[in-house]
């Protein structure tokens, strides 16, 4: 199947999405991500209101790679303007100015922090749209009945159908059994 490409959504084949449960607040979701994550599922994600401490963990989630990109980015732009710098102060216009070496590193600074700002501001934005495969302007839990409290007082656990220990009726039981308020199965339309 290959790696899958930055900022196209990946969506599972079928007619089913998955499963959607709805808890009743943040203590109740935090302790069914962890029912959920040491029964083994992979494909799935917590959706909250707000910020839950430690839900992260709860998941089982690696650390994010967004900081190494944004490093990255940034020290390139600091290098390049560093050496762009350089180009035109030694070699393209190599002119002595009261008496100044021509490569006068201390001048060159406030560039080269500028431009190591901006690439790491432009590296962490693409870099986060790249990670999280966004724009993603259709997403099948959006019409889900229930999905629309996500942002107002529901919290609510989604459980994909291309997870490898995906079964409707087992993952509905877990689900359940972790105190899920309602499951609903939603649609991949």
């Amino acid at each position: 199947m290959g790696l899958p490409l930055p900022m196209v959504p990946q969506l599972p084949e079928g007619k089913a999405f998955g499963l959607l449960a709805r808890f009743k607040d943040a203590p109740a979701i935090h302790a069914a991500c962890e029912k959920v994550r040491d029964a083994g599922y992979t494909k799935w994600d917590s959706h909250t209101p707000f910020p839950v401490h430690g839900l992260d963990r709860a998941m089982g989630l690696k650390a994010s790679r967004l900081p190494w990109i944004v490093l990255t980015t940034g020290l390139s732009g600091a290098a390049g303007g560093m050496l762009l710098q350089y180009w035109v102060s030694v070699h393209a216009y190599a002119l002595v100015i009261s008496g100044k070496p021509l490569f006068s590193w201390p001048a060159f600074v406030p560039v080269t922090f500028e431009l190591g700002v901006l690439f790491g501001a432009l590296g962490a934005v693409f870099g986060m749209f790249a990670l999280n495969r966004l724009p993603m302007l259709f997403h099948p839990l959006f019409s889900a009945n229930s999905f629309a409290a996500a942002t107002d007082d529901g919290f609510f656990i989604s459980i994909e159908s291309w997870d490898p220990k995906y079964d409707e009726t087992a993952t509905a039981a877990l689900l359940r059994e972790a105190g899920a308020i309602e499951v609903e199965v939603v649609n991949n339309e």
